[in-house]
């Protein structure tokens, strides 16, 4: 959640971090505007983009009777695409010195950056390389002594200063770690003709997931600035983003709906939003999610588009039914349905007899019907033509070796951490159907039961004391679930799967900084699991689309995993195990830690890797398998590939940064000799050419 200035200021007031006197400003209030201080004045268009000085978004009014008239014509400003909700009226500053600072958590380096500049301004990173210092912070350790210190006498201040600067920088990182910030910048920062330090702007951005776990963040929540689409569904718990085209898009599963996403805009048919309907695609949802779509007049007809892993494709239909109350919808819907209970949930829809519902039979089949009910106007959006499915040669032998294994089989005795809730019984059932050999549980305080016949334990140290434990699968709520984790590596667990998904990146940040001298696996969090087909499953996965061949499928997505194992397996090509690594930005083993494993997997002989935009996961693998020579081949997809810059989807970890890196990812992965693919429809028939 990215909060505009006004709203990162009074955070920063909570925080004891001193900021200009401040008043907000809403259009038809400019009228009767009368602060208590001082003219001069500063008029600041509050908006979620960067520039606005430079668009005119901050203007200064010396007299009175200038003000509604240049706060008006703020209000009426375009700045990027973004309209200007309200403004907000602070004095002028006396500024004696200018300066940057900023705290950011860094996906790429794991930990929070502290960065500082002896010079504040718009294009901080044009300044020279000797204006900054860029310092890691490693927690749960936090800010150091040292580290204060170090950025106080980079900024070569007098030693009377140093007093306020600390005390600044303290309460900066207690703002960071006390309300889930994954971003806090003050530029500039600036010394006052009193000699106190000032936040003269701010920006902040918090951890979608704290905000889900703490309500009173919500008081920072702006609604003007998304849309009513995106506010309401918002309310109702459904991931969306709006976008450009036409035709409207339902999915479970933000994995599959990327690569959906990206299907309609490479065949041209260009989605008008982004909805992942998640796991719980209830009828109230499934009411809200519709509502949204047909009351978009911009969205002229509708594709759905469903995997049924663990949801019911059937209770789905049910829920559409009921949410169409029987009548035909009001815009043409063409639906997909495959995995669990789609024969039946598809003959629920037909039975409606609604002319305006389309059965596909598949997603190709989708697209064609799509294409005959195109606007005789569409909306022109282009995207860049995706290369066929290319690599170039792969990497030579390089003579690397590797004692790594993938030991998990049948006979892995596993713990299950949260046994006795609702999810980690239903789980543990099925696990058990499909042969899992779980020997314990471990609730705290609920020692000395048995659920499904496993005895549950108080803790995993309790629980080793009469068992060997191979692998822990993780069932608790975010606020538990990192210190769940931690139990696991402490205890020295050998693998840990951490189901868990809407964990704060801070937590995971400080539990990975804290195990990483274990010996402990940790796959997730924000995973659908492990399976090895016919052997055992550690996860949530659905067994269906399975089945035992020579193909490890390793991902960052769980409904993608589903959907790539089905077409597998309806091509007769088996599958030697299945690994989500996890869609959160910080996870336990990656990609590379997985090839490690997997080169010396005899029943391996060949991997199917999926992808997703944000991070540098795929980057690093493609360079570790130049690096290593790995000689298995190589089958890969990215879903997001048409994503818009900056905006999350769906997964925590899915966000293509601003500047692109896509072209780059796939790019990076083509040279390491994957053989990279634009499209689902041809993973399978890619896979099966590498295994001839």
């Amino acid at each position: 959640m990215l909060l505009n200035e006004h709203n990162s200021k009074r955070l920063f007031e909570k925080a004891n971090i001193p900021t200009p006197n401040g008043i907000a400003v809403f259009p038809g209030e400019e009228k009767d505007f009368q602060p208590d201080f001082k003219l001069p004045w500063f008029l600041k268009a509050q908006v979620l983009t960067g520039g606005r000085g430079k668009a005119g978004g901050i203007l200064r009014v010396d007299n009175e009777n200038n003000f509604s008239a240049t706060a008006r014509k703020i209000f009426n400003l375009d700045l990027k695409g973004h309209t200007v909700p309200f403004i907000r009226v602070e004095p002028a500053a006396d500024i004696k010195r200018e300066f940057y600072l900023s705290l950011t958590v860094s996906r790429e380096r794991q930990c929070i950056l502290l960065t500082i500049g002896r010079e504040g301004g718009v294009e901080i990173e044009n300044l020279g390389k000797e204006n900054l210092l860029v310092q890691e912070v490693k927690l749960p350790a936090g800010l150091s002594p040292n580290q204060i210190r170090a950025a106080f006498f980079h900024l070569q201040l007098e030693k009377e200063y140093f007093k306020g600067f600390a005390h600044l920088l303290t309460s900066l990182f207690k703002a960071m770690t006390d309300y889930g910030l994954l971003m806090a910048e003050i530029n500039p920062l600036i010394i006052s003709g009193d000699g106190d330090f000032i936040a003269l702007d701010g920006k902040v951005e918090v951890d979608d997931n704290f905000v889900d776990l703490t309500a009173e963040m919500e008081e920072f929540y702006q609604r003007e600035h998304a849309s009513t689409e995106e506010n309401e569904a918002r309310d109702a718990g459904l991931s969306f983003v709006k976008l450009p085209g036409w035709v409207g898009l339902m999915v479970n599963g933000a994995g599959l709906a990327m690569a959906t996403m990206d299907l309609l805009n490479f065949s041209n048919l260009p989605a008008s939003n982004f909805l992942d309907l998640g796991g719980a695609a209830d009828q109230k949802r499934m009411q809200t999610a519709l509502e949204l779509l047909f009351d978009d007049s911009q969205v002229q007809a509708i594709f759905i588009n469903l995997f049924g892993g663990i949801l019911s494709c059937e209770k789905v239909a049910l829920a559409m039914q009921g949410a169409l109350g029987g009548n035909s919808p009001q815009k043409p819907i063409i639906i997909r349905m495959a995995g669990k209970d789609a024969k039946s949930g598809l003959e629920i829809l037909g039975s409606m007899g609604a002319e305006n519902i389309h059965i596909a039979e598949n997603m190709k089949e989708a697209i064609d019907i799509l294409g005959t009910l195109t606007p005789v106007n569409p909306p022109k959006i282009e995207f860049a033509t995706p290369k066929d499915c290319t690599q170039e040669a792969r990497p030579d032998d390089k003579g690397y070796t590797s004692d790594a294994t993938f030991e998990i089989n049948k006979d892995t005795p596993i713990l299950v951490q949260g046994i006795t809730g609702r999810e980690g019984q239903l789980h543990t059932s099925l696990m058990q159907e499909y042969g899992a050999n779980i020997v314990a549980g471990v609730t705290p305080f609920k020692g000395g039961q048995e659920v499904l016949g496993v005895p549950v334990y108080n803790s995993i140290a309790e629980a080793k004391r009469t068992h060997d434990i191979g692998a822990s699968i993780i069932f608790v709520p975010p606020k538990m679930a990192a210190d769940a984790v931690l139990e696991a590596a402490f205890n020295e667990i050998p693998w840990a799967v951490c189901i868990t998904e809407g964990i704060v990146q801070h937590d995971m940040l400080s539990i990975f900084e804290q195990i990483k001298d274990k010996p402990t696996k940790v796959i997730g969090p924000n995973t659908p699991g492990i399976i090895v087909p016919g052997q055992t499953k550690i996860g949530i996965l659905p067994t269906i689309p399975f089945m035992p061949g020579p193909v490890a499928v390793l991902s960052r997505s769980g409904t993608l995993t589903y959907e790539v194992a089905a077409r597998l397996t309806a091509s007769g090509i088996g599958q030697s195990l299945s690994v989500g690594i996890g869609g959160d930005p910080f996870i336990g083993t990656g990609f590379v830690e997985m090839f490690e494993m997997i080169r010396n997997h005899e029943e391996t002989k060949a991997v199917v890797v999926l992808g997703e935009i944000g991070g540098q996961a795929e980057e690093n693998l493609a360079e570790y398998v130049v690096q290593t020579g790995f000689d298995k081949p190589v089958v890969a997809f990215i879903a997001g590939r048409t994503a818009p810059p900056g905006k999350r989807l769906g997964h925590a970890g899915a966000i293509l940064e601003k500047g692109g890196g896509i072209e780059g990812k796939l790019e990076s992965m083509r040279k390491a000799g994957f053989t990279v693919c634009q499209s689902l429809e041809d993973i399978a028939q890619m896979t099966q050419n590498t295994l001839k």
